[in-house]
């Protein structure tokens, strides 16, 4: 079907249109392939004053999800609330699934800067037929403005293990990156997994190292975990913080040879149950939607079923009702879940809840938990199920300042004192919410429980604030 040329005259929210043409900058080297793919897409919410913007998709990187889809495009264009429409502009390739990136691989490398000026100038004519009409001009001469953007993250390479689809999640993807540290930390390892509905969010990630540091390609190394008690996930560390408002009552419970009972609502890798674990001492109850992201969770991050760490595949929100229910009538003592999993270990309440699930609509952008958790009756479920001196804690991605206002406004609402820690990435908040007043008590004892603790949260520490 021939592309009408008058379709992107206007701008139409949420539009997405992809076509392929002859390739313009086949006499230069960035650019190898026959054809070049430019994808167009429409801001769901457009700004009065029409702006566009184009990028170059990365030598090597055409089929990964962030630039191969709608949803990674979407996830792109809405890092930038000014523009009405991003054009994206690269090798056409036959991958539909993302291939592994190695940029040594890519030939003649990625492009200089020199180079983009000619990049820019030859696409300048293609980029003029996709203005609407109603663009908004900087020029006094009736030219209409067109950046470029430059599109950076601190992967160096990576290699994709394997492609998953899961009945709740759909696709996801299993890779190990080496990543370039922010502040000059060097370089690290790293085995992450992305869901395709929303690729430009990492569900989770661990420390890897490679077991024989001789080699070229990732490919010839076969890699291991590293477990040194270490959460590189940006909001875990934080989370983990969130203990330290009742951590005399943990402590004491430790102390007196009972471990404290945690409920993980998301579990993903299971970078977070393994901690609260083997670091902490919990007994760990996860729930997780979906059966295939609990495989991945054992294949490729080592999380295992034990006597500390128990999973239930389901909707948290279904099961969270109906643990209220059973916990004010019967407790949990023979109570068996549908899996045939045993919950006589968690007769009573729980000491944590430490909720980490994202939303599941990609149209909002990165946004976390859904909006059905700050309902009123979800909330009063949840600390129906919280010990009289137990907290929720929950990982926060608020869509703007305003639903994060209301969702302060619920918790109040219905638990007795709230706590944030800003997580420092302009993305993530960490909130605490305790269902009785906690009185400031000093600790002296330094237990090993204490010490891990102080240890993991560092700075964070002293970034509790009470609300």
């Amino acid at each position: 079907m021939a592309l009408d040329p008058t379709a992107f005259k206007t701008i139409v929210p949420s539009r997405y249109i992809t076509f392929t043409i002859p390739n313009l900058l086949l006499h230069l080297h960035h650019f190898n392939s026959s054809q070049l793919r430019i994808a167009v897409l429409d801001s769901p919410a457009p700004s009065e004053s029409i702006q566009i913007a184009a990028m170059l998709v990365p030598i090597g990187r055409e089929s990964d999800w962030y630039f191969s889809t709608e949803q990674g495009h979407l996830q792109l264009i809405l890092n930038f609330p000014q523009l009405s429409r991003l054009v994206l502009i690269g090798n056409s390739t036959n991958s539909t699934n993302p291939t592994s990136y190695n940029p040594l691989l890519c030939t003649d490398g990625v492009a200089g800067v020199a180079d983009l000026s000619v990049v820019e100038e030859n696409l300048m004519p293609l980029l003029i037929e996709l203005i609407p009409r109603s663009a908004f001009c900087r020029t006094g001469d009736g030219l209409c403005e067109i950046p470029f953007l430059s599109y950076e993250d601190e992967v160096v390479r990576s290699l994709v293990l394997d492609r998953c689809v899961g009945e709740f999640v759909g696709e996801m993807l299993i890779e190990d990156v080496e990543l370039e540290l922010e502040d000059g930390g060097g370089r690290e390892f790293r085995r992450r997994l992305r869901f395709k509905r929303m690729p430009n969010l990492v569900q989770t990630q661990i420390k890897i190292r490679p077991k024989n540091v001789d080699f070229i390609n990732m490919e010839e190394v076969e890699f291991e975990i590293v477990d040194d008690g270490v959460l590189v996930h940006p909001y875990l560390t934080p989370m983990v913080a969130g203990l330290s408002v009742i951590r005399s009552f943990l402590d004491a419970k430790i102390g007196n040879g009972i471990k404290p009972k945690a409920l993980c609502l998301g579990v993903g890798g299971g970078a977070l149950l393994g901690f609260l674990s083997s670091q902490l001492g919990l007994q760990v109850l996860g729930i997780e939607a979906d059966n295939v992201v609990l495989e991945i969770a054992r294949r490729y991050f080592g999380l295992e079923r034990g006597s500390s760490i128990h999973l239930c595949v389901g909707d948290a929100l279904d099961l969270i009702g109906k643990f209220a229910t059973q916990v004010e009538s019967d407790g949990f003592c023979g109570y068996v879940l549908e899996n045939g999993e045993h919950l006589n270990d968690f007769d009573g309440k729980f000491d944590v809840i430490m909720i980490d699930l994202d939303a599941t609509d990609s149209n909002i952008g990165m946004s976390a938990p859904p909006l059905a958790f700050f309902h009123k009756s979800v909330l009063l479920a949840i600390r129906t199920l919280l010990s009289k001196d137990g907290v929720v804690i929950i990982n926060v991605i608020p869509s703007n300042q305003t639903s994060y206002k209301l969702v302060i406004t619920e918790f109040k609402e219905v638990f007795a004192e709230l706590y944030e820690i800003d997580v420092g990435n302009e993305d993530n908040f960490v909130l605490i919410a305790s269902a009785s007043k906690i009185g400031h008590v000093s600790v002296h004892r330094q237990s090993k429980f204490l010490k891990k603790l102080k240890q993991v949260s560092g700075s964070f520490l002293d970034s509790i604030r009470l609300i």
